[in-house]
């Protein structure tokens, strides 16, 4: 048995989207989604009350601002604060065990993005690099992160980046079943990449929900 799990997933939690945690829920089990990763920005809220609704699917995650660049951590128990340098952030998320990847490192179109030589001090301290993320608008960026992991001997993990409910899924990875950060560390070695780049247009329903919630309408 495999399993398909989707990485890189936000909720209303995050300004720029537009996803309740419960409308994640049931678009992810629709999809045929055996795990989702939320990654908020900067917050664990959205993760948490979607575990509470369907924790054997459900990874608490949290896409993290260093200093420096993003960084995804999995299966994470305490909130890491924006703006630590990544050396700190990494320290703080391996006391809790945490599975560590690197956001989008090469899509210079997001402020999250890496320079090289800050990404290659950190390289020998994580667990992976994001090899698509599918919200990028220059394939190359994709191919970059991919030829870098594959030079460090790193493996890859892929996300949609979901901010809306049509996104959910495009970046999946198949690979063996996990019951822990230990576990799915093993797995990702075996780990098969899904995935395929979301519309160009998929940025303008973020653009959408920070003009939304500034109005203070709320998520949908």
């Amino acid at each position: 048995m495999l399993w398909q799990i989707e990485l890189h997933a936000h909720t209303w939690y995050s300004e720029d989207s537009l996803l309740r945690p419960r409308t994640l829920i049931e678009v992810a089990r629709r999809r045929g989604l055996d795990k989702i990763a939320i990654t908020d920005h900067n917050t664990l809220r959205g993760a948490r009350e979607a575990y509470t609704l369907d924790p054997e699917r459900v990874i608490i995650g949290e896409e993290i601002m260093t200093s420096r660049g993003e960084l995804l951590a999995f299966f994470v128990r305490e909130e890491i604060p924006a703006g630590l340098s990544p050396q700190e952030t990494i320290r703080r998320l391996r006391e809790q065990g945490a599975v560590i990847s690197v956001s989008h490192p090469f899509d210079r179109l997001r402020k999250g993005h890496w320079r090289l030589p800050d990404l290659l001090e950190i390289l020998p301290l994580v667990d992976a690099l994001e090899g698509f993320n599918a919200r990028c608008l220059r394939a190359s960026d994709n191919d970059q992160a991919q030829a870098l992991a594959r030079e460090h001997g790193l493996p890859i993990t892929v996300g949609s980046d979901a901010h809306a409910a049509l996104e959910i899924g495009r970046a999946r990875l198949i690979l063996p079943p996990f019951d822990s950060a230990g576990d799915f560390r093993r797995a990702l070695a075996q780990a098969r990449p899904q995935a395929r780049l979301s519309p160009a247009w998929v940025h303008l329903l973020s653009r959408y929900a920070v003009w939304r919630k500034r109005l203070g309408r709320g998520g949908v």
